[in-house]
């Protein structure tokens, strides 16, 4: 295929074609309606004075750095910039670069410049979207895609640094990981490739500081799609970035969830929403700095609705500085996709914030380089580490917990922080309470399926067995509990349907997993009233992932005496997912703390685990089958 054919795959490649993204389930979408209001009320309409918004910012900022895998940030180590070739042009150059912003994690661009400068002229970092531009198999980066930017800009007297992403970059990466290659343990390592894009957007800024050319002062930043995301990210984060535009890169959290536009978007557009934030948050870091939203009309995975939602939400922001001309809301007609409808006011914004001019503008932007001319790599470098970064952008038990309360606290904060305020399930009976089924609602709007008869005779100890799927049959003294999302608790058991319910879950700020944990503290709660004692001893059972999530919530469950464990994952890489949870513990290193509470029998253990539990664990009550 021809690279300058390409393009066009850029929809279908990552961002999915137009489709309708309601979920079939009727409870479930109601569910996630009411998830995606708690988390709009908790933010709409907050932050009523510019004293209260001053106050909290810098939480903000910090809680987003987190949320991007950027705390701490990674070393500022040497660029190792080196320039592969040059086109010359009449009125400007364009150097094809590449630097590292870490070592081994390459970024390809193309350097454009004005031929005539008087002094040092403003600079444009331009980040790119979703264009797939291959040649022969080969990768020529999605900055070719998006060379028609770089060329006005530099036309018209800007420096501009067009830049590839780790996906479609000249050097192939990950931007995938949950949308199509099962690699849930992004949420687990707190890793996101938003938080890499964004990190080589601030080292590219760093570049371009660098230039003799370029007035460091006067950096702008835009891009779409793609590019609009890292806009956002980059410019809440890098005061550096004095005016951005990020076009077709945002809406609100209702339009993610409940309109389900997540299906239509890859991992690269998210932070780990650890702090449950809706979008508008963004937009509103970057006041007072001058910001313009660029949408169309009919673009279905940016919908307009939600689009003028995060820009209201802002406007009070930047009216408490007095600086409301310095936010604009551009909204054009067309579908998702570069047109100069849209291209021609960004051209304008930039000129306006960054020259103080307001030129006619007679030339629109338009493609005029064979890609090929602007690859940079004749041989890919051998130490690169691009197709590979996810596995270690964010640092993992850089301070491991080394007690229960610690690992409670850890959890609290950073893992389970979603998890409701109030933990008070509720018993219905599905049928005759003798026949042993029963309904455990574990918070409002969803409800899990059980089974429970009995003891022959009263007991002080009941068992909660956690199952993958309803119980066939109920057993004395035994109260069975199908956790959300197994067996007759699946609205619909097709993989794409499980997939987007996954990655809903991460945008509201936890996972599956990490409510499983939540429905078997419930059931736990639950055993107390149908074992008909006032305070039973539980015996807590469970196999293979679940016997994880089992574990987590006997950290918090008192009543919990001893766990019955079978076939545990070694690591939450292979087992469940909780946010951030690798950052400071793995699966043996919580068996061990729980086992200084309370007894822990394992069967079917891998030797490595058993090993790693047993050195911080309490050996009389870990005892391994």
């Amino acid at each position: 295929m021809k690279a300058w054919l390409a393009v066009g795959l850029c929809l279908s490649i990552c961002v999915g074609k137009a489709a309708d993204y309601a979920l079939e389930d009727a409870a479930l979408s109601a569910y996630f309606e009411g998830r995606t209001a708690e988390l709009e009320k908790r933010w709409a309409g907050k932050f009523s004075s510019l004293q209260e918004w001053e106050k909290v910012r810098p939480r903000l900022k910090a809680e987003l750095m987190g949320m991007l895998g950027l705390d701490p940030l990674p070393a500022r180590t040497e660029l190792q910039t080196k320039v592969t070739g040059r086109v010359e042009r009449p009125d400007y150059t364009v150097e094809n670069l590449h630097f590292q912003s870490m070592p081994g994690l390459y970024v390809t661009g193309n350097f454009y410049l004005p031929n005539k400068r008087e002094g040092k002229v403003p600079a444009i970092l331009y980040v790119c979207g979703h264009s797939f531009m291959m040649t022969n198999g080969i990768s020529l980066g999605n900055k070719t895609g998006y060379e028609h930017h770089g060329a006005w800009f530099a036309r018209n007297g800007y420096a501009c640094l067009v830049i590839d992403t780790v996906q479609l970059g000249e050097i192939p990466g990950i931007h995938h990981g949950t949308y199509r290659e099962g690699m849930w343990w992004w949420n687990a390592r707190g890793y996101t490739p938003a938080g890499v894009e964004a990190w080589n957007s601030m080292r590219a800024i760093d570049y371009l500081q660098t230039r003799r050319e370029v007035d460091g002062e006067r950096i702008g930043m835009t891009g779409r799609s793609g590019g609009g995301a890292y806009t956002w990210y980059t410019a809440a984060i890098d005061e550096r970035v004095k005016v951005a535009a990020p076009i077709a890169g945002i809406t609100d959290m209702r339009n993610h969830v409940v309109d389900g536009v997540v299906e239509g978007h890859c991992d690269c557009m998210y932070n780990v929403n650890t702090r449950q934030w809706d979008f508008w948050l963004l937009a509103a870091l970057m006041a007072p700095r001058p910001l313009l939203i660029g949408n169309t009309d009919k673009d279905t995975i940016f919908p307009l609705d939600g689009v003028v939602r995060v820009h209201a939400e802002a406007a009070r922001i930047y009216k408490h500085y007095g600086k409301a001309n310095q936010l604009g809301l551009l909204i054009t007609e067309g579908p998702h996709k570069d047109t100069q409808d849209l291209q021609l006011p960004v051209f304008r914004w930039f000129n306006r914030f960054l020259k103080s001019s307001d030129p006619v503008i007679a030339m629109a932007a338009t493609p005029e380089h064979p890609p090929m001319e602007l690859k940079v790599f004749a041989a890919l470098p051998s130490d690169s580490i691009n197709g590979k970064v996810h596995e270690s952008f964010v640092p993992i038990s850089r301070a491991p917990v080394n007690s229960p309360d610690d690992l409670r606290d850890f959890l609290q904060r950073d893992v389970f922080a979603a998890w409701p305020k109030e933990l008070s399930p509720k018993v219905t009976w599905d049928g005759k309470r003798e026949q042993g089924k029963l309904l455990i609602k574990v918070e409002p709007g969803l409800q899990v399926r059980g089974g429970f008869l009995p003891a022959k005779e009263p007991n002080k100890q009941i068992v909660v067995r956690v199952e993958e799927k309803e119980s066939a049959e109920a057993a004395p003294g035994v109260l069975s509990v199908a956790v959300r999302l197994a067996g007759e608790n699946v609205p619909d058991p097709s993989k794409r349907n499980e997939v987007q319910i996954r990655r809903r879950y991460m945008l509201l700020g936890t996972t599956v997993d990490a409510m499983r944990v939540w429905d078997i503290r419930a059931a736990v709660k639950a055993a107390h009233e149908i074992g008909g004692l006032f305070q039973p001893q539980v015996v807590l059972s469970a196999d293979g992932p679940q016997a994880v999530n089992a574990l987590y919530a006997a950290l918090f469950e008192p009543s919990v005496r001893e766990l019955r464990l079978s076939n545990l994952p070694s690591s939450h890489k292979s087992g469940p997912d909780y946010l951030n949870v690798l950052k400071r513990t793995d699966i043996p290193r919580t068996l061990a703390l729980v086992s200084r509470e309370k007894k822990v029998v394992v069967k079917g253990a891998e030797a490595e685990l058993k090993a790693q539990a047993m050195q911080l664990g309490r050996k009389e009550n870990l005892v391994f089958e």
